[in-house]
């Protein structure tokens, strides 16, 4: 399979809007939701510090329907965890802080750097975020035991955010809200389980019907992530 680690993050951002055209309103269809009732964006995203282009996508959905989507989109995009939250559900578990930057400031580039002021105010704090046009949202994630990723409680997580958005320069951002959000991970260790066993459970097992339609629509994916890597020059595995 081509590599995406080998491009760049335009590319990788290039490649993540025709996947959201193309691709994702089919995964939307195939769970039995209008994809005119959600709206996806290509943002910035963070994982351990690092910031790639990444596919976030909003909408009123029950729990449940939310998890299949997610789990659908970790099983077409081969993701290892795809996180699904709920930021206005006040009886959550799951600390979060939204760090709001001025209209139109906040790019890859910004969001990048103050990933990394986060984490040299606080070390923890460099886990992950998501951003949503304006806004760079932090989460306190837990395992399946309820003990943060981060490792710091919530207070020290909330406290090391708005001490770093205190601190940090130009563009100058502030903390909009904070609380607590109900947020979990929906997950398949493809390492382990290689036609993603952990994604097929939740959707209704390997012979299930929304698992064939996402057959389909891995080999569309499949395809358009080959075409575009060809074009690229992007390097593949051995």
């Amino acid at each position: 399979m081509p590599q995406l680690a080998q491009a760049s993050y335009d590319d990788r951002a290039t490649f993540s809007a025709e996947v959201s055209k193309d691709i994702v309103p089919k995964i939307i269809t195939a769970n039995g939701i209008d994809a005119a009732t959600l709206r996806t964006e290509v943002t910035p995203g963070g994982y351990l510090l690092k910031t790639n282009a990444s596919l976030q996508t909003e909408g009123d959905l029950d729990d449940a329907a939310a998890d299949r989507l997610a789990g659908s989109l970790g099983y077409v995009f081969r993701q290892y965890r795809v996180l699904t939250s709920r930021l206005n559900d006040t009886t959550g578990k799951t600390g979060f802080v939204v760090v709001r930057f001025p209209q139109g400031s906040l790019n890859a580039t910004v969001a990048q750097r103050f990933f990394e002021a986060a984490d040299a105010t606080k070390k923890g704090l460099g886990g992950g975020y998501a951003v949503f046009g304006d806004e760079q949202i932090f989460l306190n994630a837990t395992n399946s035991e309820g003990k943060p990723y981060s490792g710091l409680d919530d207070a020290s997580f909330q406290d090391g955010l708005r001490r770093a958005a205190v601190s940090f320069g130009s563009p100058k951002p502030m903390v909009s809200s904070l609380g607590n959000a109900t947020a979990r991970f929906i997950g398949n260790d493809w390492q382990r389980s290689t036609r993603g066993e952990g994604y097929q459970t939740l959707l209704g097992g390997s012979d299930g019907e929304l698992v064939r339609k996402l057959d389909e629509i891995s080999r569309c994916y499949a395809f358009l992530l080959a075409k575009t890597a060809d074009s690229k020059g992007w390097a593949k595995d051995e």
